[in-house]
């Protein structure tokens, strides 16, 4: 049986360089403020329980590289497709389970790379691949509900280059240009926010979110927010 108020479960770990506690606890008071019960889970055996996920509105995932089985990434694509939202941000959502053709299939999208400064200027840190970026809204995103309003901005952090099909909606994009001593030839734009429609469930996908502070920018908040509740199964069924 459904409960009475919409559901969010909240799914994390993976790499703990993208701080997958405090990130999501940026957004949890969020949801729970929009009237969700919001359930924490550490694992993704949880997607493996077709009842908890039959019961679930909402999936906000930060799971960075990480594995999964075929029957948890089953689970989820089968709840997606029947209704329930799936969100995340950067390395959460674009960059997990790196072995499953299956995942990548739902998402629509996977890091490759985040070029970094010239070779003079890296110290061996996450810094090394901080670089100043525009983040331009598409036409498209100027009229979707999760983008309308929002300026193109400039974040100086991991630019992600993103491999992708074409059933993705792309909201706002990100242009790596050439560098001396990177090897591509010409400038290559890669999707930064887009949506994505699975069955009957919706994906919103933000590539900024490395760490808390990025998630506090507040063009990316507004983004990240925004695309929880329209990915929601309370939104997707309106």
């Amino acid at each position: 049986m459904r409960t009475t108020h919409p559901t969010a479960l909240v799914v994390r770990g993976g790499w703990e360089g993208h701080r997958p506690i405090e990130t999501t606890d940026v957004f949890i008071p969020f949801l729970k403020s929009n009237g969700y019960t919001v359930r924490v889970s550490e694992s993704t055996d949880v997607y493996a329980d077709p009842d908890l996920m039959a019961d679930t509105d909402l999936i906000v995932q930060c799971v960075t590289m990480s594995e999964a089985t075929a029957e948890q990434v089953s689970g989820l694509a089968s709840a997606v497709a029947a209704g329930t939202g799936f969100t995340g941000w950067h390395g959460g959502a674009a960059d997990s389970f790196r072995a499953s053709a299956d995942y990548l299939h739902l998402v629509g999208g996977q890091f490759a790379a985040h070029p970094a400064k010239e070779p003079a200027l890296r110290r061996g840190t996450a810094a090394d691949s901080f670089l100043p970026h525009t983040v331009h809204i598409t036409p498209l995103g100027r009229e979707h509900p999760v983008t309308a309003g929002i300026e193109d901005f400039t974040l100086d952090t991991e630019q992600y280059w993103v491999l992708h099909d074409d059933l993705i909606d792309v909201l706002a994009t990100t242009t790596h240009p050439v560098r001396p001593w990177h090897p591509w030839q010409r400038p290559v734009t890669s999707p930064a926010v887009w949506a994505r429609h699975w069955g009957a469930g919706r994906i919103l996908i933000t590539t900024p979110g490395h760490d808390v502070s990025v998630l506090q920018n507040p063009n990316v908040t507004t983004i990240v927010r925004r695309g929880m509740l329209w990915a929601s199964r309370t939104a997707s069924a309106s």
